[in-house]
């Protein structure tokens, strides 16, 4: 066999292969992480504050939007079979996305499946962004992607690699998130 058939059947196996580890539609995994922080919501005549802890693995999300004193406002989890908030009253929603779970729950949709790599600063993998800026040390600082136009701060110490700050906005909707910590996480 020449070395140009063996090659072509080790790219063609390699493609087989990620198209089987990425379902139809689905985004790939992004990198598990852990995070404390806030967020801040406007839009669709209504604006929300919390606190935040997210934490994301390979099993799928988990996010608690916390009032300043620490108090759970609301619950989510969402893996491949769907997402569910549960409200301090126990009270329990359910859909297939976080995106309509949040809308119908709190008003406002929560773009959890690019959000999951934007926070790491990286965009939607296979997805091309519109436009997509970097630093002088090539940190991203502006990306469009998937309708959501996200701008990026950083801590000023050297080398630092995560965000800060992300502000997204998207046909008036805005979201901002400050991380204050990222706990047990890997830079990208």
């Amino acid at each position: 066999m020449s070395v140009v058939r063996v090659f072509a059947v080790l790219l063609l196996s390699g493609l087989l292969t990620a198209c089987v580890a990425v379902a139809p539609g689905s985004k790939p995994a992004a990198a598990d992480f852990d995070i404390l922080g806030r967020v801040l919501i406007n839009g669709e005549g209504r604006a929300f504050s919390s606190g935040l802890r997210w934490r994301h693995d390979a099993t799928g999300d988990e996010l608690w939007l916390m009032s300043p004193v620490g108090q759970t406002l609301a619950h989510i989890v969402a893996d491949t079979a769907g997402a569910v908030l549960t409200t301090p009253d126990l009270l329990e929603y359910r859909e297939r996305s976080v995106e309509n779970l949040t809308r119908r729950a709190l008003g406002w949709p929560l773009p959890l499946g690019g959000l999951r790599h934007w926070i790491q600063a990286v965009p939607i993998p296979g997805e091309n962004p519109v436009v997509s800026n970097r630093d002088g040390s090539g940190r991203l600082q502006l990306l469009e992607q998937d309708g959501w136009s996200i701008r990026y701060s950083y801590p000023d110490a050297p080398g630092a690699v995560l965000p800060r700050r992300i502000d997204l906005n998207r046909s008036g909707q805005q979201i901002r998130l400050v991380i204050d910590s990222w706990r047990n996480a890997e830079a990208p």
